[in-house]
């Protein structure tokens, strides 16, 4: 049997999520019209299944179900099957998502839909066994009664399918009860009061197990905890980022985050590297040590990046999506470790030091007896344990952690899924722009650049709006609001990284795109898919932030930021209403909107703005905008013109700024009142702590 007969109509993707699929028994379509009008012509419904290439149960599902003869014969007997990447598809979905929960009362991946012909959902839910097992009722049993009432009472499913799609379009409209002037300017604080009431005290994070960094609400405790002057906001954010940082959830070999962890102490991690969890929480860490001063935080920010410039990134300059979570069929089996492995592969006496810092021992805390690392000890407490120099002890454990790292570089190592996201992209654009300007290391910078430059020539469409997604070569399906608004801002963070005045214009023009194609001008809000996107069986809005911040709350700061910037109230106005529309809600359940209440934050502060005159290549220049980018301002606008260029055409704010004798200055502005510029690091340290 020739290759090609041995695949499914997956094999033409590019989805390395779809591809995994491709070589299944079960006959699978992408989501498109050729698989509707199949399901027409059959009179069968269709068999929706909706996962991601770095999630566990969906390689448990298509192993255990998909790759199985008799069920997949079983499938395709009685349903026309698509597979869909939730990563390409997130408005298919969050529509389809927001049925499973609502019918069941919880979701998760792999999501299993059973649709009409039309797309309306009448039955759902997530993982299902491959029998009966534990009052749970196996795929087969599934199918089987699904088939049978589809055929047999097809009137019950259509009424069922009909009042779900009701229901959805309900759910689907933006709330209406806000109103104007609803903006109170303690909805911030109060907000992130409640969410604090979760905080756990001994292990820092919110909630119990699975436990998630949740960075977003970190990084909005940290500008509260500024402003006012809250210092239990403050040991919430040190406790929660030591102990993620010495926990299993983060690599201590390879840097980088997991996913979350299965356990209230970040233990032991569900172990697949998401692109977007470690650019916001290189994000955080950096805000951290802004903040805080702790060069630990500043490692840990380091080590991430380096781990996405090194495992993530696309040799044409975009960044990967995530890592699996498995290799050799095992959960962990890449990460983990033994202690007498541990021992023989370091020198006699360290392998000792070493296994006591990271806490492996005989028995482990994972699966077989293997081991996470998780810093038990830091060399300071070891070293005042056993009478050793605490530098002796450090060097010890850095020899320790290359040494690992060369022997695991040796295993099999997980799955990539290496197509690139724009959106997520946009979160390690901004992630790279802050390592720029708080560690002060170039390669940094370069990276941001490379992928901006990606993403804008490569993956756009020829009117200039984003494309989702790209793979070998292929850049396909339009972008979603969170895309043009993560690129939006990561185009704002590159310009006051390193003040290219293209990356602001870029900015506007996305911003420009983003009201033409998302904007909802008579109800107010953002939808989710452009206004020329296929049609759907609903056109939602997104608004409440999850793992990574939502297309509203980002569209929301990128209008914001460039509305301050250029000086344009026209484009804080739409800003504005989604947030007076939203603010009920985000009263009633905070801890669903932490980026959106930055956006708040934002919007509430007295503007400050930064003006600096000047060659950025000017040593004097350079060290004004270091002391600014070292500096804690996370309500700030940073701007520069540099003398005779005209760039305060493009940004008036600079208007009527000049060098200073000569020199290069500073302008520090609040409220659009500028104060006497400085020409010195130390003046302008002084106007800042002001």
């Amino acid at each position: 049997m020739s290759e090609a007969a041995q695949t499914n109509r997956l094999a033409g993707e590019t989805s390395p999520y779809l591809l995994q699929h491709a070589r299944n028994p079960v006959e699978w379509y992408p989501w498109g019209e050729e698989a509707f009008a199949a399901a027409r012509s059959q009179d069968k419904p269709i068999l929706l299944s909706i996962g991601y290439a770095a999630c566990h149960w969906c390689h448990v599902m298509a192993h255990e179900s998909f790759e199985d003869e008799r069920i997949a014969r079983q499938m395709n007997a009685g349903f026309v099957c698509v597979k869909v990447d939730r990563e390409e598809r997130p408005d298919l979905d969050e529509i389809y998502m927001t049925f499973v929960q609502a019918m069941t009362g919880h979701g998760g991946w792999p999501m299993t839909v059973f649709l009409t012909t039309e797309g309306k959902p009448f039955y759902g839910g997530t993982y299902f066994p491959p029998e009966d097992r534990h009052g749970m009722p196996g795929f087969p049993t599934v199918l089987l009664e699904l088939s049978k009432a589809y055929r047999e009472r097809r009137d019950e499913v259509d009424r069922n399918a009909q009042g779900w799609s009701f229901q959805l379009e309900r759910l689907s409209s933006l709330p209406q009860a806000g109103t104007p002037g609803a903006m109170l300017p303690g909805l911030v604080e109060g907000a992130v009061d409640r969410m604090s009431s979760h905080f756990d005290e001994i292990h820092g994070g919110f909630g119990g197990a699975p436990k998630f960094p949740h960075s977003m609400d970190l990084s909005l405790f940290m500008r509260t905890a500024r402003r006012r002057g809250r210092l239990d906001l403050m040991s919430q954010v040190r406790t929660s980022l030591e102990k993620m940082a010495a926990g299993g959830i983060y690599d201590q070999v390879g840097g980088g985050f997991h996913r979350y962890s299965v356990d209230e102490e970040w233990a032991v991690p569900h172990f697949e590297k998401m692109l977007y969890d470690n650019a916001l929480l290189a994000r955080t860490y950096l805000e951290g040590y802004l903040v805080t001063g702790e060069e630990e935080h500043a490692r840990v920010a380091r080590e991430t990046l380096d781990y996405a410039l090194r495992e993530m990134r696309d040799p044409s300059g975009g960044f990967w999506s995530s890592q699996d979570a498995d290799s050799e069929g095992e959960e962990g089996r890449f990460f983990v470790w033994d202690e007498a492995e541990v021992k023989a592969l370091l020198p006699a006496g360290e392998g000792e030091v070493f296994c006591a810092c990271y806490g492996i021992r005989a028995g482990g805390n994972f699966e077989h007896g293997k081991t996470v690392l998780h810093a038990e000890e830091t060399a300071e407490t070891y070293a005042a344990a056993t009478g050793r120099e605490a530098s002796e002890v450090a060097q010890v454990l850095r020899r320790g952690r290359e040494t690992l790292y060369a022997a695991r570089a040796k295993r099999v190592h997980p799955g990539t899924d290496d197509k690139v996201l724009v959106a997520w992209n946009g979160l390690m654009i901004s992630a790279l722009a802050d390592g720029y300007r708080v560690l002060g290391e170039r390669r940094y910078m370069d990276a941001a650049a490379e992928a901006a430059e990606f993403v804008l020539t490569r993956m756009s469409r020829p009117d200039g709006a984003l494309l989702r997604t790209y793979r070998a070569g292929q850049a396909k399906l339009n972008g979603y609001l969170e895309d043009h608004g993560a690129m939006a801002c990561a185009l704002l963070d590159l310009y006051e990284a390193g003040f290219e005045t293209r990356w602001l214009q870029e900015a506007r023009r996305l911003c420009s795109l983003l009201l033409d194609l998302f904007w909802d001008g008579q109800e107010g809000g953002f939808h989710f898919t452009t206004k020329d996107h296929e049609k759907l069986l609903v056109r939602t809005k997104p608004y409440q932030d999850g793992a990574t911040p939502s297309g509203t709350s980002l569209a929301v700061l990128a209008l914001v930021r460039l509305a301050r910037l250029l000086g344009d109230d026209s484009l804080e106005k739409p800003a504005r209403r989604t947030l007076e529309l939203l603010a009920p809600l985000m009263e009633q359940a905070p801890s669903a909107f932490p980026f959106l209440l930055a956006a708040v934050d934002f919007q509430l502060t007295e503007p400050l703005e930064i003006v600096f005159v000047g060659e950025p290549g000017d040593e004097r220049t350079r060290a004004l905008i270091e002391t600014a980018h070292r500096a804690y301002l996370p309500a700030a606008s940073l701007a520069l013109l540099r003398p005779g260029s005209g760039e305060e055409s493009l940004v008036p704010l600079l208007a009527g700024k000049t060098l200073v004798d000569g020199k290069p200055a500073a302008y520090v502005c609040r409220a659009r009142t500028c104060r006497a510029p400085v020409t010195t690091p130390e003046e302008l340290a002084e106007e800042l702590e002001a």
